[in-house]
């Protein structure tokens, strides 16, 4: 398990960028639902999806959030470039 930090609008910006669909095509990957996956880019769901060890920091540009696992956000930036290590559904 890996752990980065990363500004919260870079982790938004990534999210905004992905195509229709993929909080969906995560979350069935990683046996998770959607809204535990879209809690991981900043939701706030917490009635459906669970906190996923996301940290926030007040500062600039939105401050600063520490990921205890880049898991999703790997598959996220996989999906951005045109990798693919995830199944084919």
């Amino acid at each position: 398990m890996s752990t980065t930090t990363i500004t919260f609008n870079q982790l938004r910006k990534i999210k905004d960028s992905l195509p229709d669909g993929s909080m969906k095509t995560i979350a069935d990957e990683l046996h998770l639902d959607v809204e535990t996956v879209r809690n991981y880019f900043g939701g706030a769901n917490y009635d459906r999806g669970k906190s996923v060890g996301i940290h926030l920091e007040q500062g600039p540009d939105g401050g600063i959030v520490e990921l205890d696992d880049t898991t999703i956000l790997d598959m996220a930036r996989d999906m951005l470039s045109g990798k693919k290590h995830f199944a084919e559904s």
